[in-house]
């Protein structure tokens, strides 16, 4: 029988997990919002299982206000405690759901900030393709604006993650994508992507640097340095750059140099434009959704049925790097050209 607090919430997160598919992250934050109800409850007197809807709202409202947390950050709060509360009915361990109606807050919803075309432009040119270091960030900047992942996505790259095929005659790289959590998705790569990773990999420095994992595969985007971590161990895992250094010195570094503003200076800002290109260039809300990883329940059947030809193409035509004047514009256009 659970009948403990922590033993109910572990049971309800450990059902989300599983039959829900709720990542690791989310089942940490519903947690730590079940905790504090709990605290909350006992305070007032009672438990989880005999809360009222007077004590849930004042909860999510008065008191959530209290502790500081925006309307925007209550949705995901009153969500934990809705959640959990159909399920305690499904289970049969209360014998009315108090949550039921508990309401969502109103919350303005916050319009992202893409970053202009030209600064993209300004942004790509500042790294400095004579060095090992300029390549690899030239190399994640091309991956971040012509595919718009986030930046978990680029930091959780392996090497097998690169899918190199072809296509009516031309070469493609196909990145595969692992996001919030265990979601992956395939992405077909822009040819200025493709062709920045073969000269990431192929550069000399690449051999001295050991990027192998437990299972044979290998780290694809290393960091140069990390004084927290002892040299002996830094090699393999320890070895993968991670969201904040690409976050900034990568990004907020050349964007400060190139004069961009800091509200543009982040990786979503770039996922944000590769999106507006992909829509003001007519691309269908299905195929943007694939692309950028956007879940919704009534379309998640159909993602799977769409042909990696019809994203390769897409990519191609409409992805950002394409309006943009590039180091290696030149090269691609004329690879093009040839079909190579």
């Amino acid at each position: 029988m659970i009948d403990e607090p922590n033993d109910l919430i572990e049971a309800f997160l450990s059902w989300l997990s599983h039959n829900k598919g709720h990542t690791e992250a989310t089942t940490n934050k519903y947690r730590g919002y079940l905790s504090r109800l709990d605290a909350f409850l006992m305070g007032r007197g009672t438990s989880l299982l005999g809360a009222s809807i007077d004590l849930l709202e004042e909860f999510t409202g008065l008191q959530a206000h209290k502790d500081g947390l925006a309307p925007s950050s209550r949705r995901p709060l009153v969500a934990s405690v809705r959640g959990f509360y159909a399920w305690l009915r499904r289970k049969k361990l209360i014998a009315v759901n108090p949550a039921r109606d508990l309401p969502y807050p109103n919350a303005g919803l916050k319009l992202p900030t893409p970053m202009d075309l030209r600064n993209a432009e300004k942004l790509l040119m500042q790294p400095d393709l004579d060095t090992f270091r300029g390549v690899r960030d030239l190399a994640m900047l091309f991956v971040l604006i012509g595919c718009g992942v986030r930046v978990s996505g680029l930091v959780n790259l392996n090497e097998s993650s690169l899918i190199f095929t072809r296509l009516d005659g031309n070469e493609w790289l196909v990145l595969k994508v692992r996001e919030k959590g265990k979601k992956e998705r395939l992405i077909p790569a822009p040819h200025e992507c493709r062709l920045m990773i073969r000269a990431y990999l192929g550069h000399t420095e690449m051999e001295g640097i050991d990027r192998l994992l437990p299972d044979g595969d290998k780290v694809l985007f290393v960091s140069t340095r990390n004084p927290r971590v002892d040299p002996a161990r830094y090699h393999g895992e320890n070895r993968r750059i991670t969201a904040w250094t690409v976050n900034n010195s990568v990004i907020k570094k050349y964007a400060e140099k190139a004069g961009i503003p800091m509200a543009e200076a982040h990786p979503h800002a770039l996922r944000h434009m590769f999106g507006t290109e992909l829509t003001e260039s007519d691309v269908s809300t299905l195929i943007i959704q694939a692309l950028m990883g956007h879940e919704d329940p009534k379309t998640t059947k159909l993602y799977t049925r769409l042909a990696i030809r019809k994203l390769t193409e897409t990519i191609s035509r409409h992805n950002p790097l394409r309006r943009m004047k590039t180091p290696i514009t030149d090269l691609v256009r004329e690879l093009e050209r040839r079909g190579a």
